[in-house]
């Protein structure tokens, strides 16, 4: 006990740093404690952006006077969902989860059916996205074995009024086009969102859309 506090009491009068950290001085003049000159600094190069973006010919930003106007958005942007269908319309997904485990916000929902097609094994009878808890990471996409889900639609989801309305069936994310199919279309797929991205009175999902949304199911409409 008594070895021990003689050594703290050494190590306390030599330096209060801990063992190992070098103390640095910093020689600071009144100009440096004052901060005038970074402060004028900064306001240089905002008074410099601010005459170039007025009267330069080449701009430093430029406002888009949205949505009025729209910009056209890098080949790689990661758009809205869609499901890819084969050539029966049905979607290439053989409900192999996946999309679902590989996504980190939880937010695809998948219910497994069975299948005559020798081919495959499952089918999604139920396939859907919550659209407002995506984080846009893109890792479904990646994880797709079958190319069965894509992000390349150009465009991002739609505001919507409730939480029920950024729920996405299968039949909606089969509805959508991707950015080149769209354009072979003669549409424009970021002014084409779903017919269904803004229905009301969408059932529970407990009650499903027997793997279809929208129009096919996944809405009440009695309403």
């Amino acid at each position: 006990m008594g070895g021990h506090g003689h050594g703290n009491e050494a190590k306390s009068a030599g330096s209060d740093l801990p063992e190992g950290v070098v103390r640095v001085s910093r020689n600071m003049d009144a100009s440096d404690r004052l901060f005038v000159p970074a402060i004028a600094a900064g306001l240089g190069q905002t008074v410099k952006h601010f005459f170039t973006n007025i009267f330069g010919k080449e701009k430093y930003t430029q406002t888009v006077q949205y949505p009025d106007v729209k910009i056209e958005y890098p080949h790689r942007f990661r758009g809205m969902h869609r499901l890819v269908p084969r050539e029966d319309g049905n979607p290439r997904c053989v409900a192999c989860f996946m999309c679902q485990t590989a996504c980190p916000a939880r937010c695809i929902h998948i219910v497994a059916g069975e299948t005559d097609d020798q081919r495959i094994e499952k089918f999604p009878v139920i396939f859907e996205i919550d659209e407002l808890r995506c984080v846009v990471c893109g890792l479904c996409v990646e994880a797709c074995p079958c190319d069965a889900i894509r992000m390349d639609t150009g465009f991002h989801p739609k505001p919507v009024y409730s939480r029920e309305d950024a729920d996405f069936g299968k039949a909606d994310l089969l509805g959508i086009l991707g950015r080149e199919e769209a354009k072979a279309a003669g549409q424009r797929a970021k002014d084409k969102p779903p017919a269904t991205a803004a229905g009301t009175g969408r059932v529970e999902r407990a009650h499903g859309d027997h793997g279809a949304g929208g129009s096919a199911g996944g809405y009440d409409h009695s309403h």
